[in-house]
């Protein structure tokens, strides 16, 4: 009787300090956005350079309903805030389960974690630098005297942000093929005799994630099976230190 309480009372201990960390990344994530509604007209000038870069001088970008500048600036703040207040979200997290992991398992988890966020960053900012000024010009090019491009915030918004996410999805790639490796899942020559497949959904995944033209899906269809071979390279240089272990 006495186990069975403390094992309720150990229980409902832990659904509390769960219930604590949540609200704590709640509360920070919340006072992000609205700091950074404060930055937001700031944030989409910079998030609009590409674009800006390859239209004609002094082309303005246009809203169609009243409310889209407002809505925007606030879906800036609301994203933006997941990655500015990652680390005070993460430390909740790596607080609540740290205590119940081994040494050799904390010390995975934080390496995972640190390298999924620096391929994230990576990710979206292969996009922005890169892939953004190629796109926008190719679209842009089909202007003519008739016909002149004047951009919505709007959607020029959901564009970016739907790009930048994939992006920032696809340099995961790695991360992934060494998670499978080192949770024997799949070995590392499992994995290069995928290489067929994995060059298919590859190219699905980008024509799922991007808009549909083929400079863009190539763009992130390339950089996602040069990633798999990355992850297959980790992954064997991994197996062969286990191995000379033991």
């Amino acid at each position: 009787m006495s186990q069975n309480t403390n094992n309720e009372t150990g229980i409902l201990s832990h659904l509390h300090e769960l219930r604590r960390r949540f609200q704590i990344a709640v509360i920070a994530y919340v006072v992000g956005v609205v700091v950074l509604m404060n930055f937001s007209s700031a944030i989409f000038d910079f998030m609009s350079m590409p674009l800006r870069s390859v239209l004609p001088p002094n082309t303005p970008l246009i809203f169609l309903n009243a409310p889209d500048v407002f809505f925007t600036y606030l879906k800036i703040a609301l994203v933006l805030s997941i990655f500015v207040t990652s680390p005070v979200t993460f430390y909740q997290l790596w607080a609540f389960i740290a205590p119940g992991l081994y040494k050799h398992e904390r010390k995975l988890f934080l390496g995972f974690f640190i390298s999924s966020l620096l391929l994230l960053f990576a990710g979206a900012a292969f996009a922005f630098y890169a892939v953004f000024p190629i796109i926008f010009n190719f679209f842009l090019s089909f202007s003519s005297e008739t016909i002149q491009a004047m951009p919505a915030v709007k959607e020029y918004l959901t564009l970016v942000l739907k790009l930048l996410f994939a992006f920032g999805i696809s340099f995961q790639v790695p991360i992934v093929v060494i998670a499978l490796a080192r949770l024997d899942i799949m070995d590392a020559d499992s994995l290069a005799d995928k290489r067929r497949y994995v060059i298919v959904w590859v190219f699905i995944f980008a024509a799922i994630l991007t808009p549909p033209d083929v400079i863009s899906q190539a763009m992130l269809a390339m950089p996602m099976y040069a990633l798999f071979e990355v992850g297959v390279w980790f992954a064997r240089r991994f197996q062969k230190k286990d191995q000379a272990i033991t």
